[in-house]
């Protein structure tokens, strides 16, 4: 009696393909050394913002920009007028609609402007305040003080600690613990809103870049998500930066972080987030977004320092590692 063999035992064994000729074990391509991910989206993105142009190629935009506007601008006057001589109802409104569109145009540059005027009067606080405290200055304690309220005083979300500034503030003769106290009631529960914005950007490029295998997809989704990540900080702390206004804080963040060496992870940073040696554990793309979401994290918190009224001082810096490391929780596998 002859046994079959078991078709599960088949399925456990390893298939063997005999191939004529003899292997040659050099010829097989590497193994990707997987530790050598470099979060090359947020790489270009530096790049991209630090990058100076040149003062030609400014020129070259005011005149091409000029150019297009009155090319733009005749051709609307002769569409205008056409319409009036052939009939004049469709010429008025065609004028109508010319006329709200350039209002349109003039409102969105105003709000641009303004948002560059908002960013600058933060600047000028936050400058103000450090030499207070340097200089223990309580007047210009008191005049940044004020400079603060009026920034927050059509917050809601603000009221209370508006409330409990204003009963403190005539017990404190110190500048700097005057300073100090308007940070705890004012700034600490914008910082927390805004780590839980550079928390939630960090997952998302993250995820993105580890999840979507397009080309140029984690450069996309790296600058998308890095523009509203630093335009919403810019909103909590009372910025409200526009379209230009977002991009010229990420240049801002990112020169900041070129001048201090801070644009590259070390190996020390990516093993306090992810543990001891799990990049060698896990895939190219998977390490790559690791990398791309701690960037990111660094980016929102520059952004933080950037964007506050008041340098931090009574309340603790938030910390790089212990940012990433929530931000990432879940999508990294601390246990190995």
């Amino acid at each position: 009696m002859t046994l079959q063999p078991d078709p599960q035992d088949r399925l456990k064994s390893p298939a063997l393909i005999e191939m004529e000729g003899e292997a040659d074990p050099s010829a097989a391509l590497p193994l990707p050394d997987l530790g050598e991910a470099e979060g090359r989206a947020m790489a270009a993105l530096s790049r991209l913002a630090t990058r100076r142009s040149s003062a030609l190629g400014r020129f070259a935009v005011w005149v091409f920009g000029s150019l297009f506007t009155l090319v733009l601008s005749v051709a609307a006057w002769n569409f205008v007028t056409g319409l009036f001589a052939t009939n004049s109802w469709l010429g008025w409104l065609a004028l109508g609609l010319t006329v709200t569109a350039g209002g349109l145009a003039v409102i969105w540059a105003l709000g641009e402007a303004l948002a560059f005027l908002r960013l600058s009067r933060i600047d000028h606080l936050r400058s103000a305040a450090l030499h207070a405290a340097e200089t223990g200055d309580l007047k210009a304690a008191r005049h940044v003080l004020g400079g603060v309220e009026a920034l927050y005083a059509g917050r809601d979300d603000l009221a209370w600690g508006r409330a409990r500034l204003k009963e403190r503030q005539a017990e404190v003769l110190d500048a700097d613990a005057l300073l100090r106290l308007a940070e705890v009631e004012l700034i600490a529960p914008l910082d927390l809103r805004a780590r839980m914005e550079i928390e939630g950007a960090a997952r998302q490029v993250a995820t993105v870049t580890a999840f979507v295998p397009l080309a140029l997809a984690d450069l996309a989704t790296a600058l998308v998500v890095n523009l509203r990540m630093i335009r919403r900080i810019a909103e909590i702390y009372g910025g409200r930066a526009g379209n230009f206004g977002s991009w010229r804080l990420l240049r801002r963040v990112f020169v900041s972080l070129v001048a201090a060496g801070a644009v590259a992870l070390t190996d020390d940073l990516i093993g306090s987030v992810a543990g001891g040696g799990i990049l060698s554990k896990l895939s190219r793309r998977f390490g790559e977004g690791v990398i791309n979401g701690a960037l990111t994290a660094r980016v929102g918190l520059a952004a933080m320092e950037l964007c506050r009224p008041l340098p931090f001082a009574a309340l603790e810096k938030p910390g790089t590692s212990a940012t990433i490391s929530r931000a990432l929780a879940g999508i990294v596998n601390r246990g190995g």
